[in-house]
């Protein structure tokens, strides 16, 4: 059953109508409806259509957390063959809000790494809802170290609301353990492609992602705090996150405009959850063509391109 955010309610009865119809047609197949669910198919691809060319900030950062969007899991199933999860971070424990394996993409040996948030309650608990431990970050170091020990180009998916926040956390390094990830991931000496695929809040986020290439799709989000972070510190109330969200220039195409990221990989008309397939696809072609530039640059040269890229974001956003 196809779940709708609270500004497609009238794409909901639109659509809710077809099926009625459908229904009835079932009960009394002498009924020809035909003309009439073309008529209404007609006006909701439309109003999908009006709806989604003008969504707002915080529209975006609803769609980017569709429970239907595809997540990690969906990504490597789709594009990943011959996945071999890795497990562990040799310190501590497992943490299952962050995925991390070897594999082949299109026929290439690749290393992978994504937050998983889960798409029904009991595996979104498992997962730890996409919120990931200081053993998530220090098993995503484990992966960079293969990686750059085999040569193996990276591609992260990242996707979280931000690192975990509890005690345990904390007191288990957080705030280390993603700058662990970060450095690591400046460090490798291979092509590094990170795609943000629904929210890229934080640290959380940034800790899998700082990549030579970092691409977003269409209606994902990207920036240091969510909306309603943002809003409970400025306003001391989340119910300023819609002003939030404008504010803070969360979209795909103001971070482009930002130079913050290097492309957008469109999505399906109606938001990636109503397509999953093409928009996976999409994706993965998005990293085939960024792999293939990057193809036969030396370590050193890849390095050179990535600390450059975030030093520059600096002087641009204070130009």
């Amino acid at each position: 059953m196809q779940a709708y955010l609270e500004f497609e309610r009238p794409i909901a009865e639109l659509e809710g109508k077809i099926v009625e119809l459908r229904k009835l047609a079932e009960e009394d197949p002498t009924m020809d409806i035909e003309d009439d669910v073309a008529r209404l198919q007609g006006k909701a691809q439309q109003l999908i259509n009006d709806t989604y060319v003008r969504l707002t900030p915080w529209q975006k950062a609803l769609v980017a957390r569709h429970p239907a969007r595809p997540h990690f899991s969906d990504y490597v199933a789709g594009l990943i063959d011959e996945f071999t999860p890795l497990a562990g971070d040799r310190l501590f424990g497992e943490d299952r809000a962050v995925v991390a394996g070897l594999g082949r993409f299109r026929g290439q040996p690749v290393a992978i790494v994504g937050h998983e948030k889960g798409n029904d309650t009991k595996s979104r608990i498992k997962h730890n809802f996409g919120m990931a431990m200081p053993e998530g970050y220090r098993k995503a170091v484990r992966l960079f170290d293969l990686a750059d020990r085999f040569q193996l180009p990276v591609i992260s998916f990242a996707d979280t609301q931000g690192a975990y926040p509890g005690v345990g956390a904390e007191e288990r390094g957080q705030a280390e353990a993603i700058a662990r990830s970060t450095q690591a991931s400046l460090a490798v000496g291979v092509p590094f492609v990170a795609v943000i695929i629904g929210e890229g809040m934080s640290g959380g986020a940034l800790g899998i992602a700082v990549a030579n290439r970092v691409y977003m799709l269409e209606h994902s989000i990207y920036a240091v705090i969510s909306p309603e972070g943002c809003a409970s510190i400025l306003w001391r109330s989340s119910d300023k996150a819609q002003d939030a969200a404008a504010a803070m220039r969360i979209t795909a195409a103001d971070l482009l405009d930002l130079k913050v990221i290097d492309g957008i990989v469109p999505e399906p008309l109606g938001g990636a959850h109503r397509a999953p397939e093409e928009t996976i696809q999409a994706v993965g072609d998005t990293i085939e063509r960024a792999l293939g530039d990057m193809a036969g640059l030396s370590p050193q040269e890849l390095r050179r391109q990535r600390r450059e890229k975030y030093l520059a974001m600096g002087r641009n956003l204070v130009a």
